[in-house]
């Protein structure tokens, strides 16, 4: 059955932005990857992480519950030449039933706010290799931080068409809310319960600016606000937000930053 994340795997893949370098470095430093490694991307989507440590990996496995999701992430890997990534099919309840070699590394989004924590974390203790770990990354909230003022046109538009934002959803625009910092401070609470319960974290502010198609295409990459969700509105919802935003700032350049957020959890040291 398809999902609301199937009409969006494009601009999702297109849209979101890309994660910091220093994330990379500090996997490719922390868990020497040198090309001979297994990386599993868990919630991959169309490969934001996987298809970005690749060229780090021996082979990673890319497993996500949304065929369209996949079918997006093997079209860019077949686009840049990257034969070193399996597409799988499946959700957090599977990791042991997928037959997976030894996992040097598994890394995951956002999608882990969206799994039983506490199960695939016991599930992932089975199949790493012993000196193997997970990252975690996302966006944070940035305390104290003013609100860019664009990102309010964008949710007046997104009320306008979709209604009042459900709980939970306050990162749809792209900003992270307190919510997102208490969920944050729960996963690293988790993972440091976890077999897992090494655990170390780092951060980083990632300056963004977006063009009017940027900020649009972003809102088309949620499930919240993607053409499933906005069906046959979604011209005039594209139509309202150009509008909406060159009113507020004719330039048609809308700047932020993200705070990134990694937390990086292995077996403790023996």
């Amino acid at each position: 059955m398809s999902t609301p994340f199937a009409s969006a795997a494009p601009y999702y893949a297109r849209y979101r932005p890309p994660y910091p370098g220093e994330f990379h470095t500090l996997l490719a430093d922390r868990f020497a990857l040198d090309g001979s490694q297994t990386v599993l991307d868990l919630g991959a989507g169309p490969g934001t992480l996987g298809l970005s440590l690749a060229p780090l990996a021996d082979h990673v496995y890319a497993v996500d519950p949304e065929p369209a999701m996949l079918a997006e992430g093997a079209r860019l890997a077949e686009e840049r030449g990257v034969t070193n990534i399996s597409w799988l099919r499946g959700d957090d309840a599977c990791v042991t039933r997928l037959c997976l070699p030894r996992i040097d590394l598994c890394v995951i989004g956002r999608a882990f706010r969206r799994m039983d924590r506490g199960r695939v974390l016991a599930d992932l203790d089975e199949v790493l290799a012993p000196r193997g770990g997970v990252a975690v990354v996302e966006s944070l909230y940035r305390p104290g931080d003013p609100r860019p003022a664009w990102l309010t046109v964008v949710e007046e538009v997104r009320e306008r068409f979709l209604g009042p934002a459900r709980p939970g959803q306050s990162g749809q625009s792209g900003q992270s809310g307190q919510s997102d910092r208490d969920d944050w401070d729960d996963l690293v609470d988790r993972l440091a319960k976890s077999p897992l319960s090494r655990v170390e974290t780092h951060q980083w502010d990632q300056p963004v600016r977006h063009t009017v198609d940027e900020v649009i295409g972003l809102q088309l990459s949620f499930s919240s606000s993607g053409p499933d969700r906005l069906g046959d509105r979604m011209a005039a919802f594209e139509t309202e937000l150009r509008r909406a935003l060159l009113d507020h700032d004719p330039r048609g350049t809308y700047a932020r930053t993200l705070r990134i957020g990694a937390a990086v959890a292995t077996r403790p040291r023996r």
